[in-house]
């Protein structure tokens, strides 16, 4: 009982901090606070601690696989005031239960995927909002579209125009997760390199906000304030280690 209360009150303190970096990192680029949303990721930890980080005051909770988050979702308690996001890569096969348990993807990654979303949302009289999500570093073990250069962007434009017109999602911006480098500055230009898709994008599909980036986590989530994220996503630095 001592260790989970240790933990708790660890947990509590860990939120806090971050809250209060994110705060220091908008104003250090004259940026309202406001403007950043905190997402706590909490893959791989069990209901206990989920429960214990929205006590401390946590609203919004991001989920990398899909099965594991079902068992989560359907236990923590119905009352709770919690948003959950999809943050992980999505088989079409799956989009109905991410329809179904989640609020938010953050890793649209193909038309079929649209597709198969938007059919499923309509089936449930629902409107999914979504993130796009690009990769663009190139490693193979990331999802997204590969953006390595702006006319790649220009071959990916049918897609996404297709996308928009798709009755049942909402596309609210762009996510991108950079290498992980010991200094986060050298994550900087792929923070900047979703800032201008984004810009590009604006341009192209003026008619859609575009308002959300979702980049940065635990270790580099200061540098994504700085080149404009408006979601940050952060595990470690909460919930510490991952339960194996």
């Amino acid at each position: 009982m001592g260790n989970n209360s240790a933990l708790r009150m660890e947990i509590n303190r860990n939120l806090e901090r971050v809250q209060e970096r994110v705060f220091a990192a908008a104003l250090k680029t004259g940026r309202s606070p406001d403007e950043i949303k905190l997402m706590v990721v909490t893959k791989t930890h069990p209901v206990s601690v989920i429960e214990w980080v929205l006590s401390a005051g946590a609203t919004d909770l991001g989920e990398n696989y899909v099965e594991e988050a079902k068992r989560k979702i359907g236990t923590i308690h119905p009352n709770a005031q919690c948003t959950w996001h999809m943050i992980g890569h999505v088989q079409s096969r799956k989009s109905g239960q991410v329809v179904e348990y989640f609020d938010c993807l953050h890793s649209l990654d193909s038309l079929k995927l649209a597709q198969h979303l938007s059919a499923q949302a309509k089936e449930r009289n629902k409107t999914l909002p979504v993130l796009l999500e690009f990769n663009l570093s190139g490693e193979e073990s990331k999802s997204g579209w590969g953006v390595s250069s702006e006319s790649k962007l220009e071959a990916l434009l049918p897609n996404i125009e297709s996308i928009i017109a798709l009755d049942n999602l909402r596309v609210c911006g762009l996510m991108t997760m950079p290498p992980y480098y010991e200094n986060p500055e050298n994550a900087r230009p792929y923070f900047r390199k979703l800032f201008r898709l984004r810009e590009l994008l604006q341009k192209e599909f003026h008619q859609i906000d575009w308002k959300d980036l979702s980049m940065g986590m635990s270790g580099d989530f200061e540098i994504a304030i700085e080149e404009g994220a408006t979601w940050v996503r952060i595990g470690q630095a909460i919930l510490g280690s991952r339960h194996p």
